[in-house]
């Protein structure tokens, strides 16, 4: 009897000692992103290489604008933050870039960035910066999830897309709609409009913009957290980075975007390269947004004053 009771014990103790977190490799992932950056790189050389029409080119440039502006704008500063509101062509026309992006499914986009900012960059963030460069660019995408990740996933409020009906049709439709979106109507308009052959189409309208577009917006999650500076907050990991702004259509202007999330230009008013912020003043003139939510003047400078690294031009 005694020796069971210490065998009770020990195994209680076991079950209680918190062992480090070893993720595995999902090797489906990573096999996939290899094959979509070989088929990028393949691309970029066809193009350069004289052999893909100059029209398919522009094609992909302007498609991978609208992808990007429909995550800027509709995913993140619509959805995920709901620092304006929009009418229905809107939300249909970002919903359809969205989809066309292939970034999963808007609730689960959504769902992630949301658990970002709530628990930014510690173990229930998806693509925490404190594990490395790699890991918030695109490691975070190719191993096992955090136990945090998933526990506080689950506790995320979603209730309010939830309760849009083309959201959920999307999300229950998704691998279909990303099919049509993202790949067939894509890759078929050069083929149809101006006799691209399918090779180039596919590589070019497909693989090269969408890696891209990826790149683009995973250096978000990497490099506007780490290379920068904190005007706002220095005692946050995100930054202003320039070079991720002018690529990422204001997106980089990252450390006033986590000082004020709410702010629907996710930068301060007159900061340059930010186009989404322009297309969204734009949009809410022509009545297709309203109920546009801006940090003041006097909020930003006292938060400058107050937490800021003295980087601003207000020192």
């Amino acid at each position: 009897m005694e020796n069971k009771c210490e065998d009770s014990e020990a195994l209680e103790v076991l079950k209680q000692k918190k062992e480090p977190f070893v993720p595995s490799i999902f090797w489906p992932n990573v096999f996939g992103f290899a094959l979509l950056h070989a088929g990028a790189i393949w691309a970029w050389y066809r193009f350069l290489s004289g052999n893909v029409m100059l029209a398919t080119f522009i094609y992909a440039v302007v498609l991978g604008y609208y992808c990007g502006l429909c995550v800027t704008i509709g995913a993140h500063r619509l959805w995920a933050h709901r620092s304006f509101k929009a009418k229905l062509p809107l939300r249909l026309i970002c919903l359809i870039g969205q989809t066309m992006s292939g970034q999963n499914c808007l609730w689960v986009w959504v769902r992630d960035h949301r658990q970002h900012h709530k628990y930014s960059d510690t173990d229930a963030d998806p693509h925490n910066s404190t594990r490395g460069f790699f890991f918030s660019h695109i490691g975070w995408l190719m191993i096992q999830k955090h136990p945090e990740v998933i526990a506080k996933g689950r506790q995320m409020d979603m209730s309010d897309l939830e309760a849009d009906p083309w959201i959920m049709f999307q999300k229950k439709h998704y691998k279909i709609l990303y099919l049509i979106f993202a790949i067939l109507i894509p890759v078929a308009i050069p083929c149809y409009f101006w006799n691209e052959t399918f090779m180039n189409s596919f590589l070019v309208s497909y693989f090269a913009r969408y890696v891209t577009q990826l790149n683009i917006t995973w250096s978000v999650n990497s490099f506007a957290h780490i290379y920068g500076t904190r005007p706002y907050d220095k005692n946050i990991s995100p930054v202003e980075n320039i070079y991720v702004a002018a690529f990422g259509m204001g997106e980089g202007w990252h450390n006033y975007h986590h000082t004020f999330p709410w702010d629907c230009y996710a930068a301060e008013l007159g900061r340059d390269y930010n186009f989404s912020g322009t297309l969204l003043d734009f949009l809410g003139r022509i009545g297709l947004a309203y109920d546009l939510k801006r940090a003041t003047k006097e909020m930003t400078l006292n938060r400058v004053h107050m937490y800021g690294d003295g980087s601003h031009p207000a020192y």
